[in-house]
Formats: C-alpha cells, structure tokens, sequence
C-alpha cells in the first residue's frame, strides 16, 4: 500500500524555538484571559475529556455493580444517582461541546483562512459559561447529587429531594454556552473566508459545523427555557408540569425532546464532518458526491427538528401524530445513508494509507452503520412498544453517540495532534488503542441488543438470573474499553514530550490548515491565504511512494 507526502514537506518541520501560539507568551494569566481561538479550543479540549474521563468511569462502575444479579456496589438510590451522572457529564459535557467547541475552535478559522473567530471575546465568555455549568453540576454531587436520569422526566424531577436545581443550572449555563458558539461560527463562516474559497471550495468540516451552528442556536434555547420552569416549578409550585396542580408532565417532554433530537444531530453532524476530513487526506481523494454530502449535513439539520416525537411513542400521542412522527424518522435516514454510502466510494479505489486516524474513521463507518440499521427498528411503531425503555434502545443509543461521536472525535484528536502540538503520537500504541476500543466497545453493547429484544429494562440496579452472561460480557468489554482508552492518554501525553517532532504538513492534507507551520503561529498564518483550487484537490501534491 502506497502512502503518500508531498515531497516539499517531507522534511519541514517546525524550526526550533520559533514562536507559535503555546510560547508566544506564558503564564496563568496569558491563558485564562487569551482571545486566541486555538488556546480556547484547547482549553476545551482539556475540559471535555475530563469530562469525558469522569463519565468513563461512573460507567465503569455501573458495568462492575451489574456484574451480580443483586448488584455488587451500590444500593438502588446511589445506583439512579451514579447513572444519571454518567448521562449528564457524558452528554452535556462531553458530546455535545467536545468537537465543535474543540477541534472546531481550533481548526475552523484556520480552515477559512482566518486569524481568529469573528467574535473571540465571545468566545472565551463561551469556555467560560461552560466551566460555571460544570461547577455548578459539581455542587449538585455535593449537594445531594441528582437520581432523575440525564431526561430529568417529570413529575418525578419535581418531587425527588437531590439537587436537581443546581444541575438545572448548571446544564443552562452549558446551553448559552452552546448557543454563543454557534453564533460565533456561523458569523465566522459568513464574515472570515480567504480570498476564493467560495461555498463550495470550503471543506466538508466546515459544512457539518456550520449546519450544526444553526441548530445550536435555534434549539437550544428551547432546553433553556425548559429547565428554568423546571427550576420555577420545584422553587414556586407554578404547576406548568405538576398533575397534581393541573400541569402535564408529558409537556416537559415535548419540550425536552424537542431540543434533545436535534442535540443527537448537534453531537453526530460534527462527527460526520471529521470523518468526511479524515476520509479525504488519508485516502488520498477528494470526497465523493461532495455538493451532495454538503447539502445533507443542511438537511439532516432540517428534518432534525420534526421528529421529536419518536421518543414518546408510548405517552399516549394520537395514532396520526405517531405515524408522522415513524415516516419522518424513517426519512431522515435519507441524508444520512448518503454520507454513509458516499465515504464508501471515496474509500473505493483510494490510495488508503491506514494510519490512526483513518482507523478510527473505518471504525466510525462500521459503528454508525449498525446504529443508523438498529435505529429503523425503533422507527418502527409496532417494534418500539416492546423495545422502550429496554436494554435495545441503551445498545443503539451507545452506538449512535458514543460509539459514532465519540470514535470520530478520537479519528479527529489523532487526525490534528501533530498540527495542534508538533509532534506526532506513537502509531503501534495508537493502532492497539483503536483495536481495544473497537473490540471493548462491541463487547460491551452487542449483548443488550439480545437482552433489549428479550425484554430486559434498563435503568435497574438488580436482574434477573437468565440475564447474568449478557451483563457479564457487557462488563468484560467494558473493561477492555476502559484498557484502550487509558493507552491512549498515555501515549498522547507521552508525546508532548517532543520524542518525535511532526512534520509541517504531516498527513499531506490540502485544506488550509496544512498551510500552517505546526504548531501554528498566533495569527495562524505566514502570509494571508489566497484559494485558487477547489476543494480536495491532490493534484498540487507530489506522490512519493
């Protein structure tokens, strides 16, 4: 197999000592109060993967208490709270923000060609909002903590004594964080594009994460909304949600959801985006159908915001909203199916150079294919009453999110390191790494799609006996999750001890951040970029076998 470099860059490498945006200046202050949207995506970077790390681990421990029919840890209130948290910190803290407030902060300007976000002020207020939702959700498990799960369904988010109002809060804070993130893309996009990179030279990166700007913006204010009256409805007893005061807990619901499904897409279209990067540089083609793969990330964004109404199939909707609702989630697989089946084809014939990242993204198309293929069987209305609230919709979930978000964001971790920090990671440790995951992964949430379709519930601390090896397996490769992603922070870290230098344009990509040296200078570029060529276009390479 033939990998090729550009043969110009074969040796470039960042000179030594060479001021770039981590030495440019030092110190706590230089950091907290910077408006440089790399230092800022890095900040995120940090935060989410904690955030990551600590719902890693609440997982890990729910997978060891389920390993005994009775529960081998926790008592069943501790055990609500332990899930919830996992929910909570994995979906609001990590997968929601991790690739547009990371990896988009840092390489989108750079990928138009800017010196920075059009609003970088507002871009820090954004890091900033989200660090206040994580303390005040860290006050919450101090307080109490919160049993509701992450859907903080009511009446029971009303009644239940945990500090449900601090984790209200704190995931407001983290939906204006959202909120002024997309805004700040979305007038990035529009205002700070290079000279000729028209709409469709920009790359595919830039499309997912301009679709999931919009949706940012105009969903996630309705979450807002929501958990205030939640928040008025535990402080005042208003009766918006309480039965008991008139109220109906299935509006919480619509609310809910109606911001939640488009949240699904807000946490997949960047991952889409990433994977469509990914693809491209290590296959050594431009993007097949791209035009296509664009507009569909546009109609994902769409169509997004009508089928809401999937997740409530048993709260007692009309038959005619159900059947609409069932249609519309059928459809919306549409677009979807087209970036699927148009990775493939770029993946066809390509010059593959099986790096990590494109590892990673190989992984992505096998997991989101099972998950988008599990999903038609909770469209469908007569199979989605015997599936809800069962083990099922946990396996598909997990797959749809974390097993698809959470592997393209790892596929763009990996894809970028050597452009974030110069050097470049360990390939042996990485490969072992994506090959636990992969296996950890399906270990663990293939064996609830048999227990979801035999009957068994999710969300209970205890079991039934018949149920043992699936949960035991399902432990066994939570484990081994656990080993892979452990190797990867320890190689990552490893190699920000300069072991290896990264070269300039280590992958041979031909977007505009490969134009920068790495790690890049503050205003990110040498000389201001001027576009000449579409988009993907490796002709401008020389191949070296």
């Amino acid at each position: 197999m033939t990998t090729y470099v550009p043969v110009a860059e074969t040796e470039a490498r960042q000179e030594p000592g060479a001021p770039h945006y981590l030495n440019v200046t030092h110190g706590f202050r230089s950091w907290a109060l910077t408006l440089d949207h790399k230092r800022i995506g890095l900040m995120y970077l940090i935060g989410t993967v904690a955030s990551f790390l600590i719902g890693g681990l609440l997982a890990l421990l729910i997978r060891v208490h389920l390993w005994k029919p009775e529960g081998a840890i926790f008592d069943p209130e501790l055990y609500n709270q332990v899930f919830t948290l996992h929910g909570v910190f994995m979906v609001f803290f990590f997968i929601i923000p991790a690739i547009p407030a990371a990896l988009g902060n840092f390489v989108l300007p750079m990928m138009l060609g800017a010196k920075d976000v059009a609003l970088p002020r507002l871009n820090l207020a954004s890091f900033y909002l989200w660090l206040c939702g994580l303390v005040l959700a860290t006050i919450a498990i101090i307080f109490g903590g919160v049993d509701t799960g992450w859907t903080f369904y009511t009446p029971y988010s009303i009644q239940t004594p945990t500090a449900v109002i601090w984790m209200g809060l704190g995931i407001f804070m983290v939906g204006f964080s959202s909120i002024f993130t997309g805004l700040n893309f979305v007038v990035t996009t529009h205002k700070l594009r290079a000279p000729g990179l028209t709409w469709f030279r920009m790359p595919l990166f830039i499309w997912a994460v301009y679709s999931t700007s919009l949706l940012q913006i105009l969903a996630t204010p309705v979450l807002g909304i929501t958990l205030l009256l939640l928040v008025f409805e535990r402080v005042y007893g208003i009766g918006i949600f309480d039965p008991k005061m008139g109220g109906d807990p299935v509006l919480f619901q619509h609310f809910f959801w109606f911001y939640s499904h488009p949240a699904v897409y807000i946490m997949i279209l960047p991952a889409m985006g990433v994977i469509s990067e990914v693809i491209s540089v290590h296959c050594r083609k431009p993007v097949f159908g791209y035009r296509m793969v664009a507009f569909s990330s546009l109609a994902i964004a769409v169509i997004s915001f009508l089928v809401w109404g999937h997740h409530m199939f048993t709260s007692g909707q009309s038959e005619w909203a159900m059947m609409a609702f069932s249609f519309l989630t059928f459809f919306v697989g549409i677009p979807s199916a087209i970036k699927e089946f148009n990775w493939v084809a770029t993946v066809w014939q390509g010059s593959v150079a099986l790096t990590t990242p494109m590892l990673y993204a190989l992984v992505f198309l096998i997991i989101f294919a099972i998950g988008g293929l599990t999903g038609i069987f909770l469209a469908t209305l007569s199979v989605n009453i015997h599936l809800h609230m069962t083990y099922y919709v946990v396996a598909h979930f997990h797959y749809v999110m974390m097993g698809s978000t959470a592997i393209a964001f790892f596929a763009g971790v990996h894809h970028w390191w050597p452009k974030m920090f110069g050097v470049m990671y360990s390939e042996a440790w990485a490969k072992l790494s994506c090959l636990l995951i992969f296996v950890g992964f399906n270990l663990t949430f293939l064996p609830q799609f048999i227990m979801g379709s035999q009957g068994q519930i999710r969300r209970y601390a205890t079991y039934l006996e018949r149920w043992t090896p699936y949960h035991q397996a399902s432990t066994v490769g939570a484990v081994i999750l656990g080993v892979g992603f452990a190797i990867m922070v320890a190689y990552l870290l490893h190699s920000l001890l300069g072991v290896r230098k990264a070269r300039r344009n280590e992958w041979g990509g031909v977007t505009l951040e490969w134009d920068s040296p790495s790690p890049p200078p503050l205003e990110n570029f040498e000389r201001p970029p001027v576009v000449t060529r579409e988009v993907y276009d490796y002709s401008v390479l020389n191949p070296k076998s």
